[in-house]
């Protein structure tokens, strides 16, 4: 698990496995957010794995899968509550780290500044920037 963090309230990384929710708990994070869907390769744990090994070790759990069908205000709304209600630190994870990189930017547009979510997300290995038009929303 190559962690990346964004900023103090949110790192991401790729998939994981329920083994690895124990050093995320080490790590300090508090919540995870898992925005695959389940059944995208053979090798992948089922979404109930990681939860049930979230829920062994105390961290909140939340499954926004982000699939075929793109991106909804459903899953940017729930990202925002999600990241406005933790009590720590927030990992979100997908198959590279894009997806969760992508929902959490938009979730922060007319709450930072446009540049500012690009630059985070870049300093952790993620372009953004072909969202610049949607993050100028307030």
């Amino acid at each position: 698990m190559e962690l990346k963090r964004i900023n103090d309230r949110i790192s991401v990384s790729g998939q994981i496995s329920p083994a690895d929710v124990a050093t995320l708990k080490a790590e300090g994070f508090t919540t995870i957010i898992n925005n695959r869907p389940d059944g995208e390769a053979p090798d992948q744990p089922m979404a109930s794995e990681i939860e049930a090994a979230a829920n062994a070790e105390g961290l909140a759990y939340h499954h926004i899968p982000l699939g075929r069908d793109g991106v909804s205000p459903d899953m940017v709304e729930s990202t925002r509550t999600v990241l406005e209600e933790s009590d720590g630190p927030v990992f979100a994870f997908c198959r590279s780290g894009t997806r969760s990189t992508t929902l959490w930017a938009l979730s922060q547009a007319g709450n930072a500044d446009a540049q500012d979510i690009i630059d985070q997300a870049a300093h952790a290995g993620y372009d953004m920037s072909h969202l610049a038009g949607h993050l100028s929303r307030s």
